[in-house]
């Protein structure tokens, strides 16, 4: 009872935790994911208070502050895990967006060869991809019973992808016109391969930063380094040790791995 007490506290300072969790398609409802995350954060925080107390005690230092560094843990761990929510529903909305020129394309050609709109949905449902489990979800929606437009507008209102939100709102926003959906389908399409072409030009221009950034860090500055060091400690007789070498290479590889990091995550997921 305390810990479903606790779990509802908690649940107060996160009001959009629900609406993430659906947009994340994570299966659990909001306490559950505290009451998980509360044991799981208890856990982390003692296993780094333990730590910490034998680092207190090589330094000399009052054990009293163990009882702030269990609480900054704690709290640190725990926004650790509303924030990977945040990351998958990030990960989704890319994923998403490679997909929705292609998906809306097929839309569209299934409407302009004279069938309806739900006998498409369908259709698309059926194909691999994650946009295809996004309208499935709006076609299983129907089957239970909601119009399309309600279906539309419940997809609108918990997808990841602000690309597909235009597409699902234009779709339904013809619907409740009762005009054809090909024209205004056919024209928000356009728009998105705009928008696309524009992330892709905007790519390049950051694309070419990045790249002499990563010349100088990671090519130019660890090679002129090591020249000029070798050269001065011949001078100075310095000595080399195979230690001094490891952490050398060992900041090499993490400078790479943090370039490979940031190329990966500017790169847009767009597929003209």
């Amino acid at each position: 009872m305390f810990e479903i007490s606790f779990a509802n506290r908690i649940s107060l300072f996160f009001p959009m935790l629900k609406r993430d969790l659906r947009i994340a398609h994570l299966p659990v409802t909001p306490l559950e994911f505290i009451n998980k995350n509360i044991k799981t954060t208890a856990l982390y925080a003692f296993l780094f208070t333990i730590l910490f107390f034998f680092v207190l005690q090589k330094a000399e230092l009052s054990f009293f502050l163990l009882i702030p560094i269990f609480m900054i843990m704690s709290i640190l761990i725990f926004e650790f895990s509303i924030v990977s929510i945040k990351s998958k529903i990030r990960q989704r909305e890319r994923e998403i967006n490679k997909e929705v020129l292609f998906v809306g394309r097929y839309l569209l050609v299934k409407l302009y060869s004279g069938r309806p709109l739900l006998n498409a949905l369908i259709e698309i449902s059926s194909s691999k991809g994650i946009t295809a489990k996004y309208i499935k979800e709006i076609v299983d929606d129907i089957g239970t019973g909601s119009t399309i437009e309600d279906a539309l507008r419940n997809a609108m209102n918990f997808s990841p992808s602000d690309k597909l939100r235009k597409v699902l709102f234009h779709i339904n926003n013809a619907l409740q016109l009762g005009i054809d959906v090909t024209k205004p389908l056919e024209s928000v399409l356009e728009e998105i391969t705009k928008e696309e072409e524009i992330e892709i030009k905007k790519y390049g221009k950051k694309l070419n930063t990045l790249v002499i950034f990563y010349m100088l860090a990671a090519v130019i500055l660890p090679s002129l380094g090591v020249a000029i060091f070798i050269v001065i400690s011949s001078f100075v007789s310095f000595p080399i040790s195979l230690q001094g070498l490891i952490v050398f290479v060992f900041f090499i590889v993490v400078l790479e791995f943090i370039f490979m990091t940031v190329f990966k995550s500017v790169r847009p997921m767009v597929n003209l």
